[in-house]
């Protein structure tokens, strides 16, 4: 296991981050954790933005009470606030919010006002500080990024194909379409470190078809590597079937079932999002070096030539839920309108914009 403590060098990656996101002299930063937050990034955070001679304050609120009796990863959609209104506004009224709370608030039904005032959101994944450090964002992912968004938003059909058997389409219409490079610099932006895709959230009924999951493709709500086949059918956004005999098939069937039985509906099985990774320097095998404590697996959802692939909560398709599944898949050909963006898991277009 690595130690977690300050060290120059994550001093010094979060600098370059906070550089990056416009952060100077007199902005107001708002470091937010919770009790269960990782206590060595809420530190760095300070120290680095306090380097670049910001205002900082530090809000750590409790660890919310488990709800269901069910492991919730992975979601982005952090309940740590718990409406808070006092705690909001403050991090309204800031010009950055830094944000290291465990699952974080991309999806978390306090960011919409947390963000009408202006200020700005990066989520610092919940990683050890190393893999932070290996994975800064430059020039070329901002291009990269903005260039396959471009592509993304414009396009009115994706279409997943692999040799494993994968054979998936997916209507753009309706659509929000977003990008991530790993810092955010302008009012109203929200960014994750480490960063490095793009993604669509379709709306509702525009998915069918076959996923097929290979060995080495990467479950990160379990934080593992697939050893077996997984053949996905999906009808109507949902997951209808499930193909598979080993134990990588009975697990995901369970962790479904349960979400199902809890909630009382399927949302779970549905689709979230899809998308695919550009970050030239985030790793596939990178899972295998960290004990799970250590990694978050955002890593994973960057790493250049990937198919994300995610279910449970989609707004834009009306559907909530906690349980979810992000899957990223190597060997993949990826298909805007008929045109390939990713060919058997390899990016086809240079990093500059499009």
């Amino acid at each position: 296991m690595l130690v977690e403590r300050i060290e120059a060098r994550w001093i010094a990656a979060f600098v370059a981050v906070l550089r990056r996101s416009a952060i100077g002299q007199d902005d107001l930063v708002a470091i937010l954790g919770e009790s269960q937050s990782r206590r060595v990034l809420l530190d760095l955070a300070g120290l680095a933005a306090a380097q670049l001679g910001a205002r900082v304050f530090h809000v750590v609120v409790p660890t919310p009470s488990t709800t269901v009796p069910i492991p919730i990863r992975s979601t982005g959609a952090s309940d740590a606030l718990d409406g808070l209104a006092p705690v909001v506004a403050a991090l309204a009224a800031s010009t950055l919010v830094i944000d290291c709370t465990v699952e974080g608030l991309l999806h978390a039904p306090e960011l919409p006002d947390i963000l009408a005032g202006g200020a700005r959101l990066l989520m610092v994944s919940n990683e050890h500080p190393e893999i932070l450090e290996r994975c800064l964002p430059d020039d070329r992912i901002e291009a990269a990024v903005r260039a396959a968004t471009k592509r993304l938003r414009g396009a009115s059909t994706m279409r997943v194909t692999s040799a494993a058997g994968s054979d998936l389409a997916i209507d753009l219409q309706g659509a929000k379409v977003g990008g991530v490079w790993g810092y955010c610099a302008k009012p109203g932006q929200v960014a994750h470190w480490p960063g490095g895709l793009c993604l669509a959230f379709p709306a509702r009924g525009s998915v069918c078809g076959t996923l097929v999951l290979a060995p080495g493709d990467i479950n990160l709500a379990f934080k593992s590597y697939l050893r077996e086949r997984i053949a996905l059918t999906i009808e109507d956004d949902g997951i209808v079937a499930i193909e598979g005999d080993g134990v990588d098939a009975d697990l995901m069937r369970g962790y479904w079932r349960s979400w199902a039985e809890i909630e009382g509906h399927r949302d779970a099985y549905a689709v979230s999002n899809v998308g695919w990774g550009l970050n030239r320097e985030a790793r596939w095998d990178a899972l295998a070096f960290y004990d799970k404590r250590d990694c978050n697996g955002t890593e994973m959802r960057a790493f250049a030539g990937n198919f994300l692939f995610s279910t449970g909560a989609n707004e834009v398709a009306g559907r909530r839920t906690l349980g979810h599944f992000d899957l990223p898949m190597r060997g993949c050909t990826i298909t805007l309108d008929g045109v390939a963006v990713v060919d058997r898991g390899t990016l086809t277009t240079d990093e500059v914009p499009a």
